[in-house]
């Protein structure tokens, strides 16, 4: 990844509306009993639209929906999103239940079907209460304050403690060029996204083809490179939609300014991977795993992701326990190419391993760097030039609390 030039900043007002054209809504329709639980998002004009879906077998109705219009029509103007329900595993009634959420986004925006999404998140194997849905579209009102923006962030949670939300601008072209995300996501985080809801938006002047490329490829450094629990669900989507109203000249990879573009995309979905897995059911630390040294970019991936889904690294971080044993345990059963006799690990700072062998190291100073928030591990395997990451979090008495009750 270039770096990220100076001309780049940090939006204070993360807000999934902060691009030009956009506008978002949250309200309670009644699938949940208190909390927010349908939520809108529209262009003022038809945009880009690139998605990527889950790679579960079983796929809810609304994605199949979703992937088949991004597929086919290449633009969309509006997502309408519900929490609290899946709306997967429902058969044909889903599916009907599905289309009648687009067809009635559609009309109560004067647009073609074609250009609405949909997306839900919830429960599994219930139907939807249709009769709540309805009368929800009907009121929804998508505005253009940041209060709206924080009504529809709130409205895609489920078991999330925390509203995920990140912004980016940068000058291209002369003009201002705003990327935002906001997701929803933890528990249910592995492999390939899983329960998570990721909507992008952005201003920017770019055709579909570029988009689409483009989220494919930071998924694979991003959103596929968290975990949580081990489970894939039926309904992750992350939606890309790209209006133009920046009216800069359109971005491709030959553009002069398209790796500065590129940075700041990867950076808004790392920003939102990492929130997901910060905010994983009971955690209490943030898990980042980096490994240098492999074979390829892919396997160093594999082996970091392997690391810290382990169930075992997971709650040594959890207990506060320096057992690096754990992480050349996952690192030796990733299936990747490993020499055990030249494997390098670190936590925080302090190397614990060189060379396939333990080092003396300072259990009390290592005990206190685990108590942190976010715990770093490190491992070289001296292979090849691969580097990778992945993010994950705890494993802690709340996580079985959580997911004992869910449908409570």
């Amino acid at each position: 990844m270039a770096q990220i030039v100076e001309s780049v900043k940090k939006l204070t007002s993360e807000s999934i509306i902060a691009p030009k054209g956009f506008s978002a809504a949250g309200i309670h329709c009644g699938l949940k009993h208190k909390k927010k639980d349908l939520g809108m998002i529209v262009s003022e004009v038809p945009a880009s639209v690139a998605g990527v879906f889950t790679t579960n077998a079983i796929k809810a109705a609304p994605l199949v929906l979703t992937k088949e219009t991004v597929y086919t029509n290449e633009k969309m103007q509006a997502i309408i999103i519900n929490s609290g329900n899946a709306n997967a595993c429902t058969g044909t009634q889903g599916m009907a239940d599905a289309l009648q959420m687009q067809q009635l986004t559609a009309e109560k925006l004067g647009i073609s079907p074609q250009l609405v999404g949909v997306a839900s998140t919830g429960v599994i194997g219930e139907i939807m209460k249709m009769d709540k849905v309805v009368t929800g579209i009907d009121m929804i009102q998508p505005g253009h304050t940041l209060e709206n923006a924080i009504d529809f962030a709130q409205s895609i949670l489920t078991t999330d403690t925390v509203m995920k939300n990140t912004a980016y601008a940068v000058e291209i072209d002369g003009q201002e060029v705003i990327i935002a995300g906001v997701a929803k996501g933890s528990g249910m985080i592995e492999p390939n996204m899983a329960t998570m809801l990721g909507f992008i938006t952005t201003d920017a002047n770019i055709e579909q083809k570029e988009l689409q490329a483009l989220l494919k490829k930071t998924t694979d450094t991003t959103f596929n490179a968290i975990t949580v629990d081990g489970d894939t669900s039926t309904n992750d989507t992350v939606l890309v939609l790209a209006n133009g109203l920046a009216q800069n000249n359109p971005l491709t990879p030959e553009h002069p300014q398209w790796s500065v573009f590129e940075d700041i995309f990867v950076k808004v979905a790392e920003d939102l991977s990492k929130m997901i897995a910060q905010d994983g059911e009971g955690a209490t630390k943030l898990i980042e795993v980096t490994v240098e040294g492999a074979i390829t970019d892919e396997e160093a991936r594999k082996i970091a992701k392997t690391v810290v889904g382990s169930p075992l690294v997971k709650t040594a971080v959890f207990g506060c326990d320096a057992n690096w044993g754990r992480v050349i345990c996952a690192i030796g059963y990733s299936g990747c190419t490993i020499d055990p006799t030249n494997i390098l690990i670190k936590i925080g700072d302090t190397m614990v391993v060189e060379k396939g062998e333990p080092i003396p190291f300072s259990e009390t100073e290592l005990t206190a760097y685990l108590k942190n928030h976010e715990v770093k591990i490190y491992a070289n395997l001296h292979q090849g030039d691969g580097v990778g990451k992945a993010w994950g979090c705890d494993l802690t008495y709340d996580y079985v609390q959580i997911n004992a009750t869910y449908r409570s």
